[in-house]
């Protein structure tokens, strides 16, 4: 059975999402390098009254750069229950990539990007697998689901859509345990490479028809099948962690990149 997905976008939501992004970038003097969707509309089972989740990676002119007392490196505004709107400094951003943030990683990967500056984000993409820990990477999902799972999981009655929130972190750990690199942010990709039982895969279309309706809330007994398989799957990946390779990204094509994107958008800017 084929695995549901959607990742639907209005187009009035575009434009407001766009009309927002301009507004921060006159209120804080940044340029939006990239903005993506971070939620359950990028994973791929977003329910009718989802809410919007932008997150998006920007730059100051240079003066920012050039003070002794450093700047907020966040800026967050949380407008109402539809839109979620929150961005990285770029200096922050390139931090946290040295450091294998799997937050970031999955924004790169997003399918659903509002706005970017196409051939920096290509590079940036481009640098990124070589500064990806796959190590950490696997720890962040592992624990996803292992808080997940303890969270909402172990009662007699359970939110369906819960198991969506266990899954898809537990089957990025098969999928980086099968070798196949970084884990994709589409949940059916996911899915379609790391499960192949047709009854596994039946229940979780099921689960993801109810999550895609809009049943959020629907609660009901843990689901025998789908509950063994998350426990086998969490004690295999507790005692099964493959040995990898440290990432050999060097710190300098960060710097390189920072400096020269800093002063390409502040000379486009006139030098203000």
């Amino acid at each position: 059975m084929d695995v549901l997905f959607a990742h639907p976008v209005a187009e009035a939501v575009r434009t407001r999402v766009e009309a927002e992004l301009s507004r921060l970038e006159t209120e804080h003097q940044v340029t939006v390098l990239f903005a993506c969707e971070s939620g359950s509309r990028a994973w791929g089972f977003a329910s009718p009254d989802s809410d919007y989740d932008v997150r998006f990676l920007y730059v100051h002119r240079l003066p920012w750069y050039l003070q002794v007392e450093l700047g907020r490196d966040v800026i967050e505004r949380p407008l109402d229950d539809e839109l979620d709107v929150s961005g990285w400094e770029l200096r922050k951003a390139l931090y946290l990539l040295r450091r294998s943030n799997p937050t970031l990683l999955e924004w790169l990967d997003s399918p659903v990007v509002y706005r970017q500056q196409s051939a920096w984000v290509a590079r940036l993409r481009a640098l990124a697998p070589q500064f990806a820990a796959l190590s950490k990477v696997r720890y962040h999902y592992l624990a996803m689901a292992r808080k997940n799972y303890r969270g909402y999981l172990r009662g007699e009655q359970v939110r369906y859509k819960k198991y969506l929130y266990v899954l898809r972190p537990l089957l990025a750990v098969r999928w980086l345990d099968m070798g196949l690199g970084l884990p994709p942010m589409r949940f059916a990709s996911l899915v379609q490479a790391t499960v192949k039982d047709p009854q596994l895969l039946a229940e979780i279309n099921d689960l993801l028809a109810l999550k895609m309706a809009g049943d959020e809330a629907l609660t009901g007994p843990q689901r025998p099948g789908m509950q063994r398989m998350i426990e086998q799957e969490l004690l295999r990946a507790e005692h099964g962690e493959p040995h990898w390779r440290r990432p050999e990204g060097s710190r300098l094509l960060l710097d390189q990149l920072l400096q020269e994107t800093v002063l390409q958008w502040d000379m486009s800017h006139g030098g203000a």
